[in-house]
Parts: C-alpha cells; sequence; structure tokens
C-alpha cells in the first residue's frame, strides 16, 4: 500500500446493510484499534469504555441526516449543501437497476420538474460533479416530504430514515450520515459517562461524497460551540485525550483550533483539509468507519495514525474481513 492507500476492496466487504438487519445491535460491530507502533488489536465497539482512560473527551457531530435523494423516473438529484443565499449544491445521477450513477448531463438555466410540482432550476456547475441549483421552496420541508436517504449501489435496498441517524443527530444538515458515531447507543453512552469520559458536540454539515469520485472535500458549514472548546483545552491541558467520532469532527476542531491547539468557539464554513503535511493540533484520537480506496479521509488517518500505523491497519482489516462503508465496522486511531 502507499499513501494513498490504493488498495482493491472486495465487493464482499462492503455492508450492504444496517447491522440490526443482520441481527446486531449498533454497538455490536467491530472495532480495530490503532496504537502507533504496536500491532492493532481487535474488540467490538460495546468496548469502547474500558479502551479509554477517565478523563479523555470524545467530540461528537451532533448533525442529523436529512433525506436528500429525490428520485425521478431516470435520474436522482442529491442535495449536497445549502448555501447562504437559498441556493443549494446539488448532485446529478443516473438512475440503475441497484442504486445511481454519476451523470454527466444538464445545462446551466435548465429546469428539471421534480415530484410534488416542484421545479429545480441550475445555474451553474460548482465543482465537475456538482451544480449550484435553486428550488422553487423551503428545501428541507420538500425533502422531507418526497426525498429519501441517499443510498449508493452496495447498500441491497431502501432503509427508513431513522437507519441513517446517530443517537446525537439533533440538528438537520447533513446529505449523508456522519456514520462514524452510529455505532453509539444510549446505553454505551451512559457507560462512558460512568467511566468517567466526556462527551461534547460540535456541528458540521457533511455533503455528498459521491464513491465514485477521488476529490477533495469542499466547503462545509460547521459550528463549535464555546462549552466544547472548553472542553477540548481541558482535556489538553490535562494530559487526556481528545477523540474526534468521525473526520467531520476533526475538520471542525482542527479549522477552530489555533498554532497552539488551543482550541476557540467558532462557526461559517471550512474548506480546511488535514494531511500528513499539515497535521493535526487539537485532535490526538479518531473513531472513524474504514475509507474507500484513495479517499481523500486517508490522508487524514495517515496525519493521525501515521502512514506505516494505517497501512498495517486496513491490512489487517482486509485480512480478517471487516466490513466497509456506513453499516460497517470501524476503527479507534489513538496517538497514545
Amino acid at each position: 500500500m502507499t499513501l494513498a492507500l490504493d488498495f482493491a476492496l472486495p465487493p464482499g466487504l462492503s455492508a450492504g446493510e444496517p447491522p440490526e438487519a443482520r441481527g446486531m445491535s449498533r454497538d455490536a460491530v467491530r472495532l480495530m484499534v490503532s496504537r502507533g507502533d504496536l500491532a492493532p488489536t481487535h474488540h467490538h465497539f460495546s468496548d469502547l469504555p474500558g479502551l479509554l482512560d477517565p478523563g479523555d473527551l470524545i467530540v461528537v457531530n451532533n448533525s442529523a441526516t436529512l433525506p436528500a435523494a429525490v428520485r425521478l423516473d431516470r435520474l436522482a438529484v442529491h442535495f449536497s449543501t445549502a448555501r447562504e443565499d437559498g441556493t443549494w449544491l446539488v448532485e446529478l445521477r443516473r438512475r440503475t437497476a441497484t442504486a445511481s450513477e454519476p451523470y454527466a448531463g444538464g445545462e446551466a438555466g435548465e429546469w428539471l420538474p421534480l415530484p410534488g410540482r416542484a421545479t429545480l432550476r441550475l445555474i451553474e456547475r460548482e465543482t465537475p460533479r456538482l451544480w449550484r441549483a435553486a428550488l422553487d421552496r423551503d428545501v428541507e420541508a420538500y425533502l422531507r416530504a418526497y426525498g429519501a436517504p441517499i443510498r449508493y449501489s452496495y447498500v441491497s435496498e431502501d432503509w427508513p430514515i431513522e437507519a441513517y441517524q446517530t443517537v446525537f443527530a439533533t440538528v438537520p444538515g447533513s446529505a449523508e450520515m456522519p456514520s462514524a458515531a452510529r455505532p453509539f447507543t444510549a446505553e454505551l453512552v451512559t457507560a462512558l459517562v460512568a467511566r468517567g469520559v466526556g462527551i461534547a458536540p460540535i456541528t458540521l454539515h457533511t455533503g455528498v461524497a459521491s464513491p465514485e469520485k477521488d476529490e477533495p472535500p469542499y466547503a462545509e458549514r460547521y459550528a463549535v460551540p464555546a462549552a466544547t472548546a472548553r472542553l477540548v483545552n481541558l482535556a489538553r491541558e490535562s494530559g487526556n485525550r481528545v477523540v474526534a467520532a468521525g473526520t467531520t469532527v476533526v475538520r471542525a476542531l482542527e479549522t477552530a483550533a489555533g498554532p497552539d491547539g488551543l482550541v476557540s468557539a467558532a462557526a461559517g464554513w471550512t474548506r480546511h483539509v488535514v494531511t500528513p503535511e499539515i497535521g493535526v493540533r487539537a485532535v490526538t484520537g479518531l473513531i472513524t468507519g474504514l475509507h474507500e480506496p484513495r479517499s481523500s479521509h486517508l490522508l487524514m488517518l495517515s496525519a493521525i495514525a501515521g502512514e506505516k500505523a494505517l497501512a498495517r491497519a486496513y491490512e489487517d482489516a482486509l485480512r480478517k474481513g471487516y466490513l466497509w462503508h456506513e453499516f460497517g465496522d470501524t476503527h479507534l486511531i489513538l496517538r497514545k
């Protein structure tokens, strides 16, 4: 494997359904733990309290997932990110027998009729795959009435929006689930708190991450509350870990961190991309899923775990049959 972890993911290792459909609880998925030069160890997510120390802090994303896919006869529109002027970034996809695939068509000024007599106007391309577009009504209300959760071809059937929410979801706005926190349950949160592990929220609304494209993330809305910033700084000052539950949390905290690693309350749009060259300043651990080959997220993981440790962990995950994607298994990376 190279730094970009250009590996082949066997089709059988894509989780095609939630663990609940396999007769498991959310926190029964597997959890691989990487600690620097040590060989990875293997657990279940329910073991998390025993893997952390009293005084450690887990920072979670409280963004709730929208039913962001609107399906037409031949196309699907994936609503990604709300802009301040009321327009949205959207991805157009061609519907297939199993899900959808990228669609290169569309023209600036084109009007697309949507279910419920709604109309979407394409304004201009924002990126090679995303359009800036305007719907003729409130988007979130429309999606609640006519949308479905975004589903890619590795997921075999539709699941209700509840399957795409985490236990922390309180602020609607994500096109796709902040899935690293999906295995948390109310019972597990109670066990963590009883252990003396703190939990604090940030908000970062995720956009669409088309699995067919290897591209850096674009600007996303985020907010780091003052109370969370204080808890992060207190944990660091006390020598405890700051564990981000997901790459979205890393992005938000590292955006709000100064050169000395101190985090301040912040909100707005972030274009921050974590790479091994940039490194991390506030975060000392990460809970995450298993990411696609060549994904930009793998550069973030390398920044936290180290290139060799990450390659070793992914080799182990492939060998032991870990499951990928939002309904799959998990990975805890600790810098110490």
